[in-house]
This record gives structure tokens, C-alpha cells and sequence, in this order.
């Protein structure tokens, strides 16, 4: 099998290109630096511009499934600029490969794209699952349902659509957990507003394990990608704490101060979404870090 990654080369691509060799799948990839064009036999990467629906339609030879994970990150300060640009990078990737796909007549089976648990509204106490039909009125909310409608377009083709709703990767060195652990490191660590928000997390290596998994099983339609236990912010501030063995002596950082400090992207902190995992697992999915103190374990133990 063969498959053609967008985004290979993010913190959630690399983990999903370790996996596509590990079950000999061959990886084309699409990315806009020249610099990070590679051609090894089961790893090619092919140049494209979606802001300039420029693409190397090389790229498509053989590719059986694409898997879609093209977006500028969310953690940038939320101008008004650049929240045009994360839902522009999004939407003119989706589209670029589906104008090309239709006009090239590229027999693909399956997009698999990436999505986020933001589309569930923020809630202390809701449980969400995959049906649920409630969609978050704010910024991230409307991020997330545009990607998803606009991978839905796919289906016109006659390609089948797999949507991942990701969660809190936690990885080592990149993503949300080095900026969580240094803090804590320094002796600065706190929970964040009241503490009492679920983060619904996942192990990196989990998560790149659900998606060869959905390619594997040939899964259609919407899987969230979190772990079966989600935590509170306080929990997971003090597991990190337990972690790298530090204390925590500082009290809460008030709510007031990261709307202050961050303006609309403080939401990325502060939103509560508990979402579930079951669906996945009906399906036959185990995970190989279900709680979080053995998966902290595992990332920050030297």
C-alpha cells in the first residue's frame, strides 16, 4: 500500500510516517520547502503550494489512501490575520487535492483527515461522543467544521471519508508539553483558570497508531483520537509535576490574566471538552498508553 501524507513533516506527521514503515506501508509527501524534499524508495517527498494551488502531480503515482493533515498551527496569537490564515491553510489544501484528483481522474479510495475535539462546545460537565450533534459557536469550533465539510466534498468523488478528531498530543519535545513541563521545571508551574477544565489527551504514539489503524480497517467516518481517561488541568498540572519530581507552590493563573496575556487564544487553555474514545475502540483499537501518569512516564523520563 501507498499512501500520500500532507503534513508529514509536523510533530503528528513524523509519528505517522515512523508508523507507515513499521507496517511497510510506502509514504509519498507533499511539502512546501524544497528543503525537505527526500526520494528513498518507501519515502518520497513532492513539492506544492495550496496558497498558489501549485502541485507535483508526481505525487499521486501509485497512492492508494491521503492522508491530510496540511494546517498552519493554532498556537500562534490570534490576529485577525492569522485566524484567516488558519482556516484558509486548511480549506485551500483540502481543495487543491480534490481539484486535482477531479481533474487528473486519480483513482484514490480513501481521504483520512485530520479534525480536533474543538468542535465539541466547552463544557465541565457534557461527555462527547462522535455522534453528537452540538458543534462549538466559537473561533476553534468553526475552524474545525469547515475542515470537516470541506473533507467531505471527497465523497462527491466517490472517496471515502475518515475525519481523526485529535485531542492533546503529548510528545517529548514538541507540541503543548514542553510549554506545559518548563514552567513546572522552573519552580513557575500552576494549574490554569479554575483547574477544573477537561483536557482530553493522547500519546503521540497512540495517535499515529489510530491512523494506520483506520487505513489498515478501512474505517469510515468520524473517530475521536483522545485516550480512554481524560483529566482535569489540575490533574495533569500535577502529574507533570510528579513527573520530573518538582513541587507545585504557586497558586492558579487566574483566568483574567491569560485573556489578558494571550486575547482570544487564551480559549486553547481554558476550554473544557471530556470526549470520549469508545468508538474506536469497538472497533478493535487497544492503546498502548490509556492513562496518563504511565504515558508522562514515558515521554519526560530520562
Amino acid at each position: 500500500m501507498k499512501v500520500l501524507i500532507t503534513g508529514a513533516t509536523g510533530l503528528v506527521g513524523q509519528a505517522i510516517v515512523a508508523q507507515c514503515k513499521k507496517h511497510n506501508v510506502k509514504v509519498h509527501y507533499l511539502t512546501t520547502s524544497k528543503d525537505k524534499l527526500e526520494l528513498e524508495d518507501d519515502y518520497k517527498g513532492f513539492y506544492w503550494n495550496p496558497k498558489l494551488n501549485e502541485i507535483d502531480i508526481n505525487s499521486f503515482e501509485g497512492v492508494d489512501v491521503i492522508i491530510n493533515l496540511a494546517g498552519v498551527s493554532i498556537s500562534n496569537r490570534w490576529t485577525t490575520n492569522y485566524k484567516k490564515k488558519i482556516i484558509d491553510s486548511r480549506i485551500q489544501s483540502l481543495r487543491l487535492l480534490k481539484t486535482t484528483i477531479e481533474k487528473g481522474q486519480i483513482k484514490i479510495d480513501r481521504l483520512i483527515s485530520a479534525s480536533a475535539v474543538g468542535i465539541y462546545p466547552d463544557s465541565l460537565t457534557n461527555y462527547y461522543e462522535e455522534g453528537s450533534q452540538v458543534y462549538s459557536s466559537n473561533f476553534l469550533g468553526e475552524v474545525v467544521e469547515k475542515w470537516e465539510t470541506e473533507a467531505n466534498t471527497f465523497l462527491k468523488l466517490g472517496i471515502q471519508v475518515t475525519k481523526i478528531r485529535i485531542g492533546l498530543v503529548l510528545e517529548k519535545n514538541e507540541g503543548a508539553l514542553p510549554k506545559l513541563v518548563q514552567p513546572i521545571k522552573l519552580g513557575f508551574g500552576a494549574a490554569l483558570g479554575n483547574g477544573e477544565q477537561w483536557q482530553s489527551w493522547i500519546h503521540k504514539e497512540d495517535l499515529a497508531r489510530i491512523f494506520l489503524f483506520v487505513l489498515e480497517n478501512k474505517l469510515d467516518g468520524v473517530f475521536n483520537a483522545v485516550a480512554p481517561n481524560p483529566v482535569i488541568n489540575q490533574e495533569l498540572t500535577k502529574a507533570i509535576a510528579k513527573t520530573i519530581n518538582r513541587p507545585l507552590i504557586l497558586p492558579n493563573i487566574p483566568k483574567s490574566f491569560l485573556k489578558l496575556l494571550l486575547g482570544e487564544m487564551h480559549q486553547l487553555l481554558l476550554e473544557s471538552q471530556r470526549v470520549g474514545s469508545n468508538k474506536i475502540e469497538a472497533e478493535g483499537f487497544e492503546f498502548n498508553y490509556p492513562n496518563l501518569l504511565p504515558a508522562l512516564e514515558n515521554l519526560l523520563d530520562s
